[in-house]
């Protein structure tokens, strides 16, 4: 009821806050004889980790993970794995100022009337650190996604506010701290987050994420959706505001005969849907895009209202990112694995001695060799 928890089979639970001790979770429903470790994971929790650049947030967590379960030398068991990142750098006094006050733009006021008490540190679970935790357990999915399946989920910063990405290079993505794919716009960035930086200001970015490799059949029909589920789990991680799957809102000016994807023999002309068709995958590459809002923790005055309901003037102090952004595309990255990994079982859970063939091929959409 809580809200803490994702997925149907492959189900993943959170807990922790920003200014707490740790942040962890479990992971249900792994299959058994994946073979797991601790720096399979670090890659891209590394990737998110604050202070990469001068332009996110300069808190200074090592963000190790530990395995606390499941795992029994270095392969999963089957059974629940607990996972743990410590928080180590918390600057709570940091907050004192505001313990009483609203903050714009945050969930301060809405956890605040729905519980009646909130945790003013970083803003407790509604804080983007709650993040790091997703990205370990989405580096689970992405392991067994690619070791048994050959799925590969891979993301990049597509716009960061009026700076768009022309040439998209995937292999150029982790080259530089902003994750963007444009090896010409990475310095038009830097320019732009000085500047932005200068005036205390943030900015909004657009993350892609383009899952490789998907086979057809994945989806539930009617609720639970291929691309329901994609947009509820992006649209759970802090900041989002917009979700798009393949064309997104650009249908709306698009005529059926460009949008309507036909097919040949030799497959698809374009995938304007997304990899996603009545929300079962296709076998196409699944696109989804998000929109991420400006920061709202700002140095410049903004007028708010206190815990009395008195009007009052607030700016925030600490450490935060200019634009979230710039760190969001392995958190995307693991939201989108998770989903896919969750529907990959349950399809394999309905449909394992499915033996229909796909009429666009001589193979079945899931070899037997690959089915564990």
């Amino acid at each position: 009821m809580s809200g803490n928890t994702i997925g149907k089979n492959f189900t993943v639970t959170t807990y922790g806050e920003s200014h707490g001790d740790s942040i962890g979770c479990i992971i249900d429903g792994c299959p058994p004889g994946l073979r797991i470790s601790e720096e399979d994971l670090m890659p891209d929790i590394e990737r998110r980790r604050t202070g990469r650049s001068r332009f996110v947030s300069q808190r200074q967590e090592p963000d190790a993970v530990k395995i606390m379960s499941g795992v029994l030398d270095g392969v999963t068991t089957g059974t629940p794995i607990g996972l743990r990142i410590e928080n180590t750098n918390q600057r709570s006094k940091d907050y004192e100022a505001i313990k009483d006050l609203f903050r714009p733009g945050h969930a301060d006021y809405t956890y605040f009337h729905k519980y009646g008490v909130r945790e003013h540190r970083g803003g407790g679970r509604s804080s983007a650190r709650e993040t790091v935790i997703r990205v370990a357990a989405g580096g689970v999915a992405k392991k067994y996604l690619l070791d048994r399946h050959g799925i590969q989920v891979r993301g990049y910063l597509a716009q960061l506010g009026p700076i768009k990405a022309s040439t998209i290079d995937l292999d150029f993505v982790n080259t530089n701290p902003y994750f963007c794919p444009d090896p010409d716009k990475v310095g038009e960035i830097e320019s732009f987050m000085a500047s932005l930086s200068k005036a205390g200001d943030s900015i909004g970015a657009r993350v892609n994420v383009v899952a490789s490799n998907v086979p057809a059949g994945l989806g539930e029909p009617i609720f639970d959706r291929l691309d329901a589920d994609l947009a509820h789990a992006l649209m759970s991680i802090s900041a989002v505001k917009g979700v798009e799957v393949g064309a997104g809102f650009g249908v709306v000016e698009q005529r059926g005969t460009a949008n309507r994807d036909e097919i040949t023999p030799e497959g698809f002309l374009s995938n304007h849907a997304g990899g996603i068709l009545g929300g079962i995958s296709s076998g196409q590459d699944v696109c989804v895009s998000i929109a991420l809002k400006p920061t709202a923790s700002l140095h410049l005055d903004a007028r708010t209202i206190d815990t009395q309901g008195r009007a009052a003037v607030i700016s925030t102090h600490g450490r935060h990112d200019p634009c979230v952004g710039i760190r969001a595309t392995p958190i995307a990255e693991a939201m989108v694995a998770m989903v896919l990994m969750d529907h990959l079982l349950r399809h394999r859970a309905q449909n394992f001695d499915r033996l229909a063939r796909d009429p666009a091929s001589s193979a079945l959409p899931f070899p037997l060799e690959n089915r564990t």
